[in-house]
């Protein structure tokens, strides 16, 4: 079960709480020994100076809440009531698996990495009241919960969210406080999408006018692409990240063992880019930044110049973001540009080329031995399988399943994101009259429940090519950030249970049992989440 109403006798005290931990861990067991209660001499030891990062994190989050100082200490040893142990020991595991134990008063968080710690921390704040996530001291003095023990580990090793800040710019505070609830959930990899036909948003210190001409635009859509004549809202608006705060937020995320993988897309959703530097596309003629929604004509010409454009820019990305896997889009690219271009011909026959979509398959290679030489890989939209997968590229299959199944079965790694389950950018309800302006489809809650990121299709030496799944946050129809947690969660915290729990373990109804308790967490860190149909029936 992963909701418990306890009557529980200590010290003369009768105990009732309810304990729901999201996602679900993999074993909890309650204990009939004494429970563990915070208190203002509590400490914090820890084993090993490699947790260090681990505790000033624990160390921020209980001062901030309850105002208690909560001192550290590089030892182990003589745990008293009220204290809670960090301990890193050796052995083997999957990463990010803990073990988090309440024996005679005190907690006890293992693990045999400094992240399974983190993680460990994570739950422990869940057992906590609500109240531990407010970010002011509550006036509560009891700040307690049952004996417990609890046995966690992960079940993908790529449970990732999205976001889209190319269409809409979000803040550098926003983009560290979906960090922070990334890490909230367990997720472990920020996939941060940061070109495209709308704007150009990092900083390239060789190519100025990308973020001088190209994170800018004039003018912007108003309503839904369907909705026809098309009328723009008038005044600039963009914005972009500067080196340093990339620097910043990448630390940031390191410290919550999140994993930043940029997209800089290629050949296509690239107007922004050939905006700024018209050379890079088929015409010699700008074509502005691109005011509304949908798939752009633009496309980078296929010169080695070109080539050597994105290798520069990628120096630049690389240098600031540690990531093994760099993700170059290479999604919806339009080849007209390319079938009329005289010179985009004259290629073809020079490369040996059958048509425009092994050109496509050349450019990404050139990229993939790019990324190869220096030490990363390269992950790409399903539709760099077009005219033949790139040597050592992975997939992230959105178009359904089919992507990641051809990948898995020709043993390349891929990741699920599939629109059916994990476009969030989609409306939550059918009752769409109710619901804020969208993209269109339908992804409800449940849906996203039911997701099962492993394709019946493969065997079972072929799934573990699949590493796993990540959410989308497309934000054409998404200009606010309330719009954006009001499109996230709670979706986000179902996709948190399907690519972190067992899927034999996983119950809806069960699901939504400690959802309601998780809801009171999002409520005090003011997050504008959607109220769950299920819960409004109530």
């Amino acid at each position: 079960m992963r909701f418990f109403i306890l009557l529980f006798c200590s010290s003369l005290t009768l105990y009732s709480q309810e304990i729901s931990l999201l996602p679900e861990p993999t074993e909890m067991e309650l204990k009939t020994g004494e429970a563990f209660r915070l208190h203002k001499n509590s400490r914090l030891l820890y084993s090993d100076s490699k947790l260090k990062n681990e505790v000033k994190y624990l160390k921020n989050r209980i001062q901030s809440a309850t105002g208690f100082k909560f001192s550290e200490k590089k030892s182990i040893k003589k745990a008293k009531k009220g204290d809670v142990v960090l301990k890193l020991q050796n052995g083997k595991g999957v990463i990010g698996s803990y073990r988090l134990e309440v024996k005679e008063g005190v907690v006890e968080i293992s693990a045999n990495t400094t992240t399974g710690v983190f993680y460990g921390i994570q739950s422990l704040q869940q057992l906590f009241p609500a109240q531990m996530y407010a970010s002011k001291i509550q006036e509560k003095e009891d700040w307690s919960f049952p004996a417990v023990t609890i046995e966690d580990a992960p079940v993908f090793e790529w449970r990732g969210m999205h976001l889209d800040v190319a269409r809409n710019f979000r803040s550098v505070f926003y983009v560290k406080r979906f960090i922070d609830l990334m890490a909230m959930h367990k997720l472990n990899v920020f996939h941060w999408h940061l070109t495209e036909d709308q704007g150009w948003r990092i900083e390239i210190k060789k190519y100025p006018k990308l973020t001088e001409i190209g994170a800018w635009r004039d003018s912007t859509l108003i309503g839904h692409m369907r909705d026809k004549p098309h009328q723009f809202k008038q005044g600039r608006t963009g914005g972009f990240y500067t080196q340093k705060e990339i620097k910043e937020v990448v630390q940031y995320a390191q410290q919550r063992h999140i994993t930043i993988v940029p997209e800089i897309e290629m050949p296509g959703h690239a107007q922004a880019a050939i905006a700024a530097y018209p050379e890079l596309g088929n015409t010699g003629v700008s074509p502005g930044i691109r005011p509304m929604w949908g798939i752009s004509k633009e496309i980078y010409n296929p010169e080695e110049t070109t080539i050597a454009f994105l290798k520069d820019v990628l120096d630049e990305v690389l240098a600031l973001f540690p990531s093994t896997y760099i993700h170059i889009g290479g999604d919806e690219a339009k080849k007209d540009q390319w079938e009329s271009s005289k010179r985009a011909q004259e290629l073809l026959k020079e490369r040996g080329l059958h048509d425009m979509h092994e050109m496509q398959s050349w450019f990404i290679s050139q990229i993939d031995t790019y990324l190869t030489a220096k030490g990363r890989k390269l992950i790409g939209w399903d539709e760099i399988l077009e005219g033949g997968l790139a040597d050592g590229a992975a997939v992230m299959s959105w178009r359904g399943d089919k992507g990641g199944i051809k990948a898995a079965k020709a043993g390349h790694k891929a990741v699920m994101a599939t629109n059916k389950y994990t476009y969030f950018d989609k409306y939550q309800s059918k009752n769409k009259e109710n619901e804020p302006l969208s993209i269109g489809g339908l992804v409800t809650l449940e849906t996203v429940y039911h997701f099962q990121p492993i394709p019946k299709e493969l065997t079972a030496n072929e799934a573990k090519n699949i590493m796993g799944a990540q959410g989308q946050l497309w934000s054409e129809y998404i200009v606010s950030d309330s719009h954006m947690d009001y499109m996230a969660f709670p979706r986000v915290c179902a996709l948190a249970d399907v690519v972190w729990s067992n899927k034999e373990s996983r119950n809806y109804k069960e699901f939504l049992t400690s959802l309601e308790q998780h809801l009171h967490r999002l409520a005090i860190l003011n997050i504008n989440y959607r109220m769950p149909d299920e819960f409004k029936k109530k």
